[in-house]
């Protein structure tokens, strides 16, 4: 449950894809990350090459919300998916940051990758204020934590990740809901 359920994650548009991934432990959800980058270089290579495409005009990014407790393995999912997409260095938890942008070199092109977290958030105000919306209009990766905290400013997500507890408690159930082609595109790879 969040925090404070008044900021809950409503059902944000038609659902167009739903699958569950059993994450046995933290491998479990590394294997899923390095899919999910797999997925992701796939669909933007698919959409560049599209007929009629721009080189890199194609892709619109993604916008990926990450929900669940504290210690449900959000982190651990964003880290396994930068390192699916190549990145070698540090990946910093942005809980004090807020924002902890990734620029990855890709055969198609350099990637932008932003991680959000916004536990911090008490108001969705807060989102608005921070200047956020311009990263996810530049066709870049958004990885959002704590989403429900910006309440509906967010807009309409590509894909949204829910972590919880498996029913015995060791490991982890990832549910995830595509809201948008791309993401159903993504999801489908994973």
């Amino acid at each position: 449950m969040p925090v404070n359920p008044d900021l809950a994650i409503q059902p944000p548009a038609n659902l167009l894809l739903e699958r569950y991934f059993a994450l046995a432990d933290e491998a479990a959800t590394n294997a899923f990350g390095a899919r999910f980058a797999h997925a992701i270089e796939s669909v933007r290579d698919a959409q560049q090459q599209a007929p009629g495409s721009k080189s890199s005009k194609a892709f619109h990014g993604l916008q990926v919300q990450l929900v669940g407790d504290l210690g449900a393995g959000k982190t651990t999912l964003v880290r396994a998916t930068l390192r699916g997409l190549g990145h070698t260095g540090r990946v910093r938890s942005p809980t004090y940051t807020l924002v902890e942008p990734y620029v990855l070199e890709r055969p198609a092109g350099e990637l932008a990758l932003y991680h959000f977290d916004l536990y911090r958030f008490t108001d969705p105000a807060e989102w608005a204020d921070a200047g956020f919306r311009e990263y996810f209009d530049s066709g870049a990766i958004c990885l959002v934590e704590w989403p429900q905290r910006a309440g509906r400013l967010l807009g309409v997500p590509d894909l949204v990740f829910s972590l919880d507890l498996d029913s015995e408690g060791d490991g982890r159930v990832l549910v995830a809901q595509a809201y948008s082609e791309s993401g159903k595109a993504c999801l489908e790879r994973c």
